[in-house]
């Protein structure tokens, strides 16, 4: 029972609440002046949070701390200029698919995404690199080799940067890692819904890390678990200390308190043990005891037929003689096939939950193993391109719990795609329309590696064939299932099934330098200006750039229409309309507006001078006035 707190809100406590609900990461704990710990706010990150500039802090507290991490919280707020372009000849079904594969560093897409996907994200699966120290360092937002890094502590880079030797004894072996994780995920949680979730793979060498970095920026309230996946089916006896055989999945909410995960289904063992022997009209049930560890009432029942029942010693009644008399009325109490067996209840599967609960322990024969994952790609023909990718079973388990038939999932350390594969699985399982959108570093391949051999020049390309062939493999056995289903069963439509994806890339912003930095330039160079658009620079270039600073996701359907000589883009029947020709023709300015669309842009060559934009604007105001039009 609740007590009246006989007080005025503490109105300290209660913004600590609200700030924690926008930056979890600036939570931390003090002393009061009693001694107790308590939850307080770390200004210093607080500041930093609200700067555009570095903030100097020394005081201590309790927190992770490392070298940079202020720098990499500065540049996960800081605002990038890059765009992305789409790419149709690498795409599958641009036009009607709502999945999404972006090449480029994954700090600058999660910053592009940022407005467009706001709290759009349901879950987010990632596979980072576990900083197993093989040969590689992170600097900022990219991957180099130790050759093209100097080692000595204390020099230079061409811009003033500290450099230093990627080694367990200086500290930069973590720090490099962490700020490179902790500027992704900062950024990265925003895209979640309120009740999204992020599963983050990791191993035994960074989990700590990892673990004390998704408390600082998810908080720790938000934790949600560290599941143990069983990664190897064998023992590998050679191991000095112990055999490493599992992984670890980190499980983190947006907002705990809104988050319900699915159940997972009942595999066949659990459904065995169901039966109706008595053919009851419930339907199955199996036999649960009617006694307990714990309770108070150790009294004898008796039942209709005579029979007296009393918990055996040390246990206690489940259930008081309401129940048991309800229980007994029902037929809802088994005797065994003779009568001759000690009561116990029927637990019918009619009432329990559609499903288990999930353990925190995922063994191998439930969600694959690396061998599995390896023998995937095999049958892809990609068997031996790829380091270490994960089982698409794995992958399936934690979009059961997470998401829902329409959700969209993001990896952005999307490797060799694994979880798009298993995005379209899950999908022509359960008729879903789950979305995914994968981001990979086109990091090149090893001359000397099979990938290279087989003519896949990056990573990213294996993983867009990897979606390719997985798409066809699984569009093909849905057909075969359908054509198979027998009368009155259900199954996936194979032409509702979407394999495709839309490719883009990550570019310099479409705009010249005087569209960002006019002051900058020399009067010499603005007579060549004629245009703010760079020369190189498409139709569907500066549409994309248009959705993705209009907020607009770039899965909506485009048609593209000739109206009157000029190109016409129409997204998503009349969420925008574009037109991006020098010249238009003023005739279709009255079908734009017939569609009452909510957002036009123009290019500001478009019009000869400001008497035609006025035009424009007069039109639009007359015959569709809750219309913003946008030049670029």
């Amino acid at each position: 029972m609740d007590k009246l707190k006989m007080q005025t809100p503490d109105r300290t406590r209660e913004n600590i609440d609200r700030i924690a609900q926008l930056f979890p990461n600036v939570i931390t704990e003090s002393h009061d002046e009693n001694g107790n710990l308590k939850r307080t706010i770390d200004f210093g990150l607080l500041r930093q949070q609200l700067s555009d500039v570095l903030v100097e802090d020394d005081n201590e507290r309790y927190r992770l701390d490392w070298p940079g991490k202020k720098a990499s919280l500065l540049k996960a707020n800081m605002p990038v200029t890059k765009t992305l372009r789409p790419c149709r000849e690498e795409s599958v079904n641009f036009d009607i698919t709502e999945n999404l594969y972006i090449e480029g560093d994954n700090f600058e897409v999660l910053k592009i995404l940022q407005e467009s996907y706001l709290g759009k994200i349901k879950m987010i699966y990632i596979d980072e690199p576990y900083n197993t120290g093989n040969d590689f360092i992170y600097k900022d937002n990219f991957t180099v080799s130790k050759d093209e890094y100097e080692e000595v502590i204390g020099v230079e880079d061409e811009k003033g940067g500290k450099l230093f030797r990627n080694t367990d004894s200086n500290g930069r072996f973590h720090s490099d890692w962490l700020s490179m994780m902790y500027e992704r995920l900062v950024v990265a949680r925003d895209l979640l819904q309120d009740d999204g979730v992020i599963f983050m793979s990791i191993d035994d060498g960074e989990v700590g890390n990892l673990r004390k970095l998704g408390d600082q920026v998810f908080g720790d309230m938000n934790f949600i678990a560290n599941v143990i996946w069983q990664k190897k089916y064998t023992r590998a006896n050679d191991a000095r200390w112990f055999s490493d055989n599992h992984d670890h999945l980190l499980c983190y909410a947006k907002n705990k308190n809104d988050v319900k995960l699915n159940m997972l289904p009942r595999n066949s063992d659990q459904l065995a043990a169901y039966a109706n022997p008595d053919n009851h009209p419930k339907g199955k049930w199996k036999a649960t005891p009617l006694h307990a560890k714990s309770g108070s009432n150790t009294s004898a029942y008796t039942f209709s037929n005579g029979i007296t029942w009393k918990p055996p010693q040390g246990t206690y009644r489940r259930f008081n003689d309401a129940t048991m008399k309800q229980m007994d009325e029902g037929n809802e109490i088994w005797y065994g096939a003779d009568g001759s067996q000690t009561p116990s209840r029927k637990s019918f599967l009619c009432d329990v939950k559609d499903g288990v609960t999930p353990v925190t322990i995922w063994p191998y024969d439930e969600v694959g193993h690396n061998h599995e994952a390896n023998s995937e790609l095999k049958l892809l023909d990609l068997g031996g391109l790829f380091d270490n990718p994960k089982p698409t079973r794995l992958i399936l388990r934690t979009l059961v719990l997470a998401t829902g038939p329409n959700d969209i999932t993001l990896d952005f350390f999307s490797g060799s795609a694994t979880t798009a594969h298993a995005v379209m699985q899950l999908n022509a399982e359960d008729g879903g329309n789950r979305k995914f959108i994968m981001v990979q570093l086109p990091e090149q391949t090893d001359e000397s590696s099979e990938a290279y051999k087989a003519g896949y020049k990056t990573i990213a390309d294996i993983g867009k064939e990897r979606i390719r062939r997985a798409g066809k493999k699984i569009l093909q056995e849905l057909k075969e299932k359908s054509q198979q289903t027998k009368l009155g069963e259900e199954t996936t439509v194979p032409d509702k099934l979407d394999i495709g994806f839309r490719v883009y890339k990550t570019d310099t912003t479409n705009m010249k330098d005087v569209f960002y930095h006019p002051t900058g330039l020399q009067q010499s160079v603005l007579g060549s200006l004629t245009s703010n658009i760079k020369e190189d620079r498409t139709s569907e270039d500066l549409l994309t750039q248009v959705l993705l600073d209009l907020g607009l996701e770039l899965s909506l359907p485009i048609e593209k229409k000739n109206i009157h000589g000029n190109n016409v883009f129409i997204v998503q029947t009349n969420a925008l309309v574009a037109c991006f020709d020098d010249d238009i023709d003023f005739k279709i300015i009255d079908e734009i507006a017939d569609l009452q669309p909510m957002k036009v842009v123009f290019k500001d060559a478009s019009f000869k001078d400001d008497k035609d934009r006025i035009n424009v604007e007069e039109r639009f105001k007359r015959l569709s006035p809750e219309t913003r039009i946008t030049v670029l």
